[in-house]
């Protein structure tokens, strides 16, 4: 692994307490997922809250999905983040 993607990974291990392989891991099952499938989307919203331990009011949950499924995705991690704070 690259220096700069053990750097992205060690920070957000930093951030979220998720480990490096469990980042992959996702990664590789939504590769070929579909985005614009609301099922898929929740699934995974659900899937990250609980790896980070950081639960997902409906309100926000439903906020994310309908950004996601509209292809209205954020487009830096900053902006992402922001997303899941509001």
């Amino acid at each position: 692994m690259s220096d700069y993607k053990q750097k992205m990974f060690d920070q957000i291990q930093k951030k979220s307490n998720i480990q490096a392989d469990e980042i992959m891991k996702v990664a590789q099952s939504v590769q070929n997922a579909d985005f614009s499938d609301e099922a898929t989307v929740r699934k995974l919203i659900r899937r990250l809250s609980n790896m980070a331990g950081k639960p997902v009011s409906k309100e926000k949950e439903d906020k994310i999905v309908k950004a996601i499924t509209n292809n209205n995705m954020p487009a830096d991690m900053n902006t992402l983040s922001k997303l899941f704070k509001k």
